[in-house]
């Protein structure tokens, strides 16, 4: 199968249009006329994902996060992200990234079902039409009433994450949570106009956290990649009953720091 059909199928699930302005989503790196047999699947393209995608034989490496990101003036072995652009095309991989698109028409729901929340609705709009109303993450009513301290070990035990970030009176009962998988600081808000009792998010830093809590809304920080890690099996299943005929690679679940 060519490359650009494996993408018209990728873009049925995430079509490029809900894609943030600022983001850098789509084909990054490699040949659209590529024949494509083998699919890696990674969060992020490091190093060492691109060499596993290689010494794997796969065709197409497909991320999450961009490749290429910021502009580069040029693609040579003296800049890290230059040195992965060129490995890829050496092995004449191509490189898919299904950043924001996804966030907005797959990941959301992801995490919300992970969550089993209900009567979820669309924490930020990012997209609107005469049909409906798309965005980034989800607001809805948790499984039960709990406690702040039981939130954060029900989310551990979902997200199969060793441990969070909380932030909050630990006994404080929490019904409604907004989840926005990823980069959450600016999530803080929408979560406390739509009236979530706790944001479960990424990448809180400490005057965020500390002031979320002093304006009534609790947060959990489950990490940034403790949450979209879910882009892998998520699109490993979309593989198997969509494009059964390529081979599915994943890259191993691993947080890219480690806690000491």
């Amino acid at each position: 199968m060519k490359c650009t059909e494996v993408i018209r199928r990728l873009e049925v699930l995430a079509p490029p249009k809900f894609a943030e302005e600022w983001d850098n989503t789509g084909l990054l790196a490699g040949r659209s006329n590529k024949e494509i047999k083998k699919v890696y699947l990674a969060v992020d393209a490091t190093d060492e994902i691109v060499e596993d995608a290689i010494e794997l034989e796969a065709d197409l490496l497909l991320t999450h996060h961009p490749l290429i990101f910021k502009p580069l003036k040029a693609v040579t072995e003296e800049h890290f992200v230059g040195r992965r652009v060129l490995r890829l095309l050496q092995a004449d991989m191509c490189c898919y990234a299904m950043h924001t698109n996804f966030d907005v028409m797959g990941m959301a729901d992801a995490a919300a079902d992970e969550l089993m929340l209900r009567n979820r609705q669309v924490l930020e709009v990012t997209y609107e039409d005469e049909i409906s109303k798309e965005g980034i993450g989800r607001y809805g009513r948790l499984p039960r009433v709990m406690s702040l301290s039981e939130c954060a070990s029900y989310v551990k035990e979902v997200f199969r994450l060793p441990a969070v970030r909380v932030y909050g009176e630990l006994e404080e009962k929490v019904e409604i949570a907004a989840v926005s998988p990823g980069s959450g600081s600016k999530a803080g808000a929408y979560a406390l106009e739509m009236g979530a009792d706790v944001l479960i998010t990424g990448d809180i830093d400490h005057h965020t956290g500390i002031d979320l809590v002093a304006q009534g809304i609790s947060v959990i920080d489950a990490g940034h990649y403790g949450l979209e890690k879910i882009f892998i099996p998520y699109m490993k299943d979309y593989f198997a009953r969509n494009l059964p005929e390529l081979k599915v690679e994943c890259a191993p679940e691993m947080s890219p720091y480690t806690v000491l």
